[in-house]
């Protein structure tokens, strides 16, 4: 294999955790207001890396991870009074993929979306349909 097409590894982007943070919350923005209002208990946050018990388990790397009970699977009973809902976008693997500081935003953007979708009880099948996997 000769060195023009030997394989070079991306650079990562970087940006400030504060910087980070400011494109979930345009991605968190750009949500339609008719989502939005049905969205309650349930909290964003930014994390740098999984945690070893949020891992993904199957070699793939976690970009974000919604854990909490799916619109869907609610019941006005079984869900009262519950802890909040957590959407956790990873702020590691999203730099490390990213080509640029736009590619980042723009990934950014599909992974909130993803969770989101996951927390109204949408498939990973339904999000790819979507565009949102």
């Amino acid at each position: 294999m000769d060195s023009r097409t030997r394989y070079r590894p991306r650079a990562m982007v970087t940006v400030s955790r504060r910087r980070f943070e400011e494109l979930v919350a345009d991605a968190l923005d750009a949500i339609p207001r008719e989502i939005w209002t049905d969205m309650e208990n349930v909290a964003v946050l930014v994390e740098d890396w999984p945690a070893a018990e949020q891992g993904a388990g199957d070699g793939r790397t976690l970009l974000g991870l919604y854990e909490g009970v799916p619109v869907t699977k609610r019941s006005p009973l079984g869900y009262s009074g519950v802890m909040p809902d957590r959407i956790t976008i990873f702020r590691g693997p999203l730099c490390e993929r990213a080509r640029d500081e736009d590619d980042l935003a723009k990934q950014v953007h599909i992974t909130v979306l993803h969770e989101v979708g996951h927390y109204f009880g949408m498939s990973d099948a339904r999000l790819r349909e979507l565009g949102w996997a």
